[in-house]
C-alpha cells in the first residue's frame, strides 16, 4: 500500500508534502507531484499538509480518481527507482491522465 496523489494537484504543486516527506518520495512532474510507490514509507506525513485534499491512502482514494494510483505508479515506469526527488528536480513530463486534462482552476 501507498499514498496517492489525484487530480487536485493538477496545475497547483503546492509542494508543502515534499517538505514534509521524511523520504524525499515526492517528485515533481510539469503538472503535478507523483508519489513513488517503491520508496514511500506509508507514514503519512504528506497527507495532512496538503491545502487541496489531494493526498489519499491508496484504499481510501475517491472513486473519481482511482485512475491516480495507476497514474502515480506508471509515471515512475521509465524512471525506475532513483532513490530521491531531490536529485532529480522537475520531470519534464506527466502520465497521460494528467497531460491530457484541460488547465485546471484553483482558488486562490
Amino acid at each position: 500500500m501507498t499514498y496517492v496523489i489525484a487530480e487536485p494537484c493538477v496545475d497547483l504543486k503546492d509542494k508543502a508534502c515534499i517538505e514534509e516527506c521524511p523520504v524525499d518520495c515526492i517528485y515533481e512532474g510539469e503538472r503535478m507531484l507523483y508519489i513513488h510507490p517503491d520508496e514511500c514509507v506509508d507514514c503519512g506525513a504528506c497527507e495532512p499538509v496538503c491545502p487541496v485534499e489531494a493526498i489519499f491512502y491508496e484504499d481510501d482514494t475517491p472513486e473519481e480518481w482511482k485512475d491516480y494510483y495507476k497514474a502515480n505508479v506508471e509515471f515512475f515506469d521509465e524512471l525506475g527507482s532513483p532513490g530521491g526527488a531531490s536529485k532529480l528536480g522537475l520531470i519534464e513530463r506527466d502520465h497521460a491522465v494528467v497531460a491530457a486534462l484541460p488547465p485546471q482552476q484553483h482558488d486562490e
